[in-house]
């Protein structure tokens, strides 16, 4: 019976872990070095989705299941888990969170399937807090390295479910309009870089809020942006290019000329 590509791909990794035999690279690496290519092949895995390629996602996500792998592989040799156990508590846990498929005798019916998955998972992070010897909070177990944006969308949602949220849009404007106050004035009292920093961070916080508010993803919203800049930048270079016209040669009155009309070339 030929060897399924799961056990293939985990023989690989024994091999490249290898002390003797290995690869110098694999051997030395250990959690914390290799925590930024995984979270780097998560983007890649996003990317592949945005641009809708099919083939791209699928080598993309072998290289993300390559983090899940050499992670195990590291755990196993300091004999914490391996990869059995990482599939294994997944399967339990989507077991536990899903009574309706997986219990249906005991599963509330009245109760609807996002309360009973929100309580399942709070019952999980007061477990976990527990173990660990942590307070419970609402708050637990949202990943600091999470992107900025989506960490702020995350703990909102998170304090919002215990009550701590405005009823209305309303006061989250006037928030906003606070905090762009408060940095206008510490920006007029030449404030310190350190100041700046954290009357700006309390800007964008609000400003992740009225996102949520609205029910628009911020980091999406901003990807968009972001593509939009990108798109337009790229024409004004390119104007400048066929008319022969170097950076620097003219004032940012000709570059706002030029990109509003990449804006009307969109249309």
């Amino acid at each position: 019976m030929p060897q399924r590509n799961i056990d293939r791909l985990l023989d690989v990794m024994v091999r490249l872990r290898d002390p003797q035999t290995g690869c110098p690279w694999d051997v030395e690496q250990d959690f914390r070095s290799i925590a930024p290519y995984t979270i780097e092949e998560a983007y890649e895995v996003a990317d592949a989705i945005e641009r809708d390629d099919r083939d791209g996602l699928r080598e993309e996500l072998g290289d993300l299941l390559l983090q899940v792998v050499f992670h195990a592989r590291m755990a196993e040799e300091e004999r914490s888990f391996d990869f059995e156990d990482v599939a294994g508590a997944i399967a339990d846990k989507l077991i536990r969170r899903h009574p309706h498929v997986f219990d249906r005798e005991n599963h509330d019916a009245d109760r609807s399937l996002r309360d009973a998955w929100e309580s399942q998972k709070a019952d999980e992070r007061a477990a976990k807090a527990a173990r660990t010897g942590q307070a419970p909070s609402a708050l637990n177990d949202v990943p600091v390295a999470l992107p900025a944006l989506t960490r702020a969308e995350k703990l909102q949602k998170r304090a919002a479910r215990v009550g701590f949220d405005w009823a209305s849009v309303g006061p989250v404007v006037e928030k906003i309009e606070e905090e762009l106050g408060e940095l206008k004035a510490e920006m007029k009292a030449g404030g310190a870089p350190d100041r700046l920093a954290d009357e700006m961070g309390d800007l964008l916080f609000s400003c992740v809020n009225l996102a949520r508010h609205l029910k628009i993803d911020p980091e999406f919203a901003l990807r968009g942006t972001n593509a939009k800049f990108d798109s337009r930048f790229r024409k004004v270079e390119n104007s400048l290019r066929d008319d022969g016209v170097a950076w620097g040669d003219v004032g940012i009155e000709e570059y706002e000329r030029r990109w509003q009309a990449a804006k009307i070339d969109e249309n």
